[in-house]
């Protein structure tokens, strides 16, 4: 028998705006069935088995994050988790103890903070003493580094005579011997001799993934790397299988990974390859309309693409005329891939941190816009740490969006310790320009990018509302003109990120759409800004069935 529900005496927001006083919900077979005035909704739905006193709470669509890696997320949470680890302290015992109760074998995992150690770069040195010869792999929160014990090193024969790939680099010391940290593609060296995980391995960590993601309020994602990458190939057949059994619960979406081996004459088969994996996907209930193109790195480890170099972090002086990143793909490439995926019908997601990166990126769409007009595609940039000012209006004139990971744009111990050194007084205040963008006409779209950091939509929030760092508030604002508000946000999590992955019947409380609903602890539209990393999720329903319940919900 479908479960029926019926909401009532609180805020209710839609996905687009608040209801008006006095509004209440039902829930009938999976559907909204009736939203508006409470006596017209009880008329709809005059027994309901579940009924709920919102009572000073809210309730609103499920949250869709269009940019994460439930996949990976999940499997490195059932291996050695450093995620919760505050400090090299507590990142270290950790990783002892993971290693005390898995001898053998490979120690794999991740989640450790850059910030937590000299530089961003911990060494083998501090690893050897608590892994021995067990080679160990231990990719970091933003998965653009990896941190390797010397029976890594050794097993990869990695030395100080290893040239650093074209798209990576390896950390050494004065002497160029390795010390323990592989940047970017560098950490293929090592990856590529880790045995790849199994089938079921893999099932249970998406499953996990997927339970996580219930739990913050998230019934809809965008898995943002379907590919051979940091060493994990295609979920696509792990994700077929899920939904083939029925146990996806959630709406997920998928982005096809464009290796960055691509070339010139390399993109027909490319996009035959897409074409095809799209068709397979689809015709088992998964969509994967989307293509995911990293353009550039990070800049705390000095691998997004800038337009000018880097500034030297101990003196603040510009850099070599070199030291401008990585760009994992040419103009040239980028260009044609971006014309010839977009004129197939594909959705554009692309990876971009640098001002550099960001502007190619934009030239390479405009290049698609003029050779196939405009198309329908639903094109997004994610990340978008430093736009140039002049960059700014192309967003909007382009017809883009901006795919925010906002829980970033604060000025945290990374980014104060690492990042706003090499980029200087100028570029610091270009970060994360999020209400320049929308007031461009940019369209907004949220996600996490977890496991690099929380999937909580609540604090992403907080901060693209603040523009400060949930845990320290008495920090000083980063570029506080930046800020967005609390119904923005909203619309931008729920609406605006179904709307990108193309779920046309999620993402809004309008009768008829699927009833993907939480039931939060608060009131986000009544609290003060200062508390909106404080509210919870009480209750997840995805497809009216409750898929995450907190215990003190009195539901």
């Amino acid at each position: 028998m479908s479960e029926t529900w019926l909401f009532h005496s609180g805020t209710i927001f839609d996905g687009h705006n608040v209801l008006a006083a006095g509004s209440a919900l039902a829930v009938r077979n999976g559907r909204v069935l009736a939203v508006g005035p409470e006596a017209q909704v009880r008329r709809a739905l005059p027994a309901p088995k579940n009924e709920v006193s919102l009572a000073g709470r809210a309730l609103t669509p499920g949250f869709t994050d269009a940019h994460v890696h439930a996949l990976m997320g999940g499997v490195e949470s059932l291996a050695c988790d450093l995620t919760g680890a505050d400090g090299p302290d507590e990142t270290l015992a950790a990783i002892a103890s993971f290693a005390a109760t898995h001898p053998g074998g490979w120690l794999t995992g991740g989640g450790w903070t850059m910030s937590d150690f000299p530089g961003g770069t911990p060494t083998a040195e501090l690893l050897d003493p608590l892994t021995g010869a067990t080679p160990t792999y231990l990719i970091n929160r933003d998965h653009h580094g990896a941190w390797v014990n010397s029976a890594a090193l050794e097993r990869a024969g990695i030395t100080a005579e290893t040239a650093d790939p074209a798209d990576g680099r390896i950390e050494r010391d004065p002497q160029g011997i390795p010390t323990g940290t592989l940047h970017e593609g560098a950490m293929d060296l090592v990856n590529a001799l880790i045995p790849a995980p199994e089938a079921a391995t893999l099932r249970a960590g998406l499953l996990a993934g997927q339970r996580y993601l219930h739990s913050f309020g998230i019934t809809g994602w965008q898995e943002a790397i379907l590919g051979n990458y940091a060493g994990y190939g295609d979920a696509s057949g792990i994700y077929r299988e899920l939904q083939d059994q029925g146990l996806l619960t959630g709406q997920a979406a998928g982005a096809l990974w464009v290796p960055r081996e691509t070339t010139l004459a390399s993109v027909p088969s490319l996009v035959k390859d897409f074409l095809a994996r799209r068709k397979e996907n689809a015709a088992a209930g998964f969509r994967t309309t989307t293509a995911k193109i990293m353009v550039d790195g990070v800049a705390e480890n000095r691998t997004a693409a800038m337009l000018d170099p880097y500034l030297r972090s101990c003196d603040c002086a510009p850099g070599s005329p070199g030291d401008t990143g990585l760009r994992y793909l040419s103009a040239e490439v980028l260009t044609a891939v971006a014309v010839a995926l977009d004129a197939a019908g594909f959705d554009l997601h692309l990876h971009v941190i640098g001002d550099g990166a960001a502007r190619m990126g934009l030239d390479a769409l405009e290049a698609a816009r003029a050779a196939n007009g405009t198309t329908g595609g639903r094109h997004h940039f994610a990340h978008l740490q430093v736009i140039h000012p002049d960059d700014v209006p192309r967003f909007g004139s382009l017809g883009l969006s901006i795919n925010a990971q906002a829980l970033w744009a604060c000025n945290d111990e990374q980014m104060v310790e690492l990042t706003n050194p090499i980029l200087g007084e100028v570029r610091t205040g270009w970060q994360y320009p999020f209400r320049s963008l929308i007031d461009a006409g940019a369209h907004l779209v949220m996600g996490s990018d977890w496991p690099v950091s929380t999937p909580d939509p609540f604090a992403a929030i907080h901060v693209a509302v603040n523009r400060t760092d949930p845990d320290h508030p008495e920090v000083a604002p980063l570029v506080e003109d930046q800020a967005i508000t609390v119904l923005e946000a909203m619309r931008g999590y729920t609406a605006g990120s179904a709307w990108v992955n193309r779920d046309h019947a999620g993402g809004n409380l309008r009768p008829g759409a699927r009833a993907d609903l939480v039931l939060l602890d608060a009131d986000p539209f009544s609290i003060p800004s200062r508390d909106l990393h404080r509210v919870g999720v009480e209750l997840t329903l995805a497809s009216g069935h409750a898929v995450f319940t907190r215990a003190t919900a009195g539901v």
